[in-house]
């Protein structure tokens, strides 16, 4: 199938996307996005689609994936654990938050000692921090999972040896 015949059934489905895009995300705006996105991915893959198969389904099956996708990346960046006895940090007044925090850590010392690390470990460290999972890591460094890990891993260490004293 070429790729002139593709795009046009994929926009014979044009409808159908964006009614299930608005009943996914309620925004106008973010409905648009995610119909964008889902079209890119299904043009970017169009060699994994067999003829044949319902379209209809696989283009659902990409933008309910692409949706999740982003949810779970927004409310994972949005999360907070606190590790404090007793829930202390969570039930401060905003007020005292900013004064604890600040007053305990010197922040540039702080940005210092992780700025020293080997970059190749800080910038696989910081994706994963963002919010990135392990695959999509691999995927834009173009190096194997493995190596995600491990650095990951090494640049949590070398971040623990060098704040050691402000455990």
């Amino acid at each position: 199938m070429s790729k002139a015949e593709f795009s046009t059934m994929i926009i014979s489905h044009q409808d159908f996307l964006r009614q299930l895009a608005m009943k996914l995300t309620k925004s106008s705006d973010d409905s648009n996005d995610l119909m964008q996105e889902t079209l890119f991915k299904a043009l970017k893959n169009r060699e994994k689609f067999q003829e044949g198969t319902n379209i209809k389904g696989w283009l659902y099956t990409i933008m309910k994936n692409t949706f999740i996708n982003a949810y779970r990346k927004r409310k994972n960046q949005n999360t907070f654990v606190d590790e404090t006895e007793n829930k202390y940090f969570i039930n401060m007044k905003e007020s005292e938050k900013s004064a604890t925090t600040d007053s305990i850590v010197d922040h540039k010392y702080m940005m210092d000692q992780i700025n020293s690390i080997d970059k190749t470990y800080l910038e696989t460290f910081m994706m994963y921090y963002n919010g990135y999972k392990y695959e999509e890591i691999s995927e834009i460094m173009n190096i194997p999972l493995g190596t995600v890990k491990s650095r990951i891993f090494l640049a949590r260490r070398k971040m623990m040896d060098k704040l050691k004293d402000y455990r």
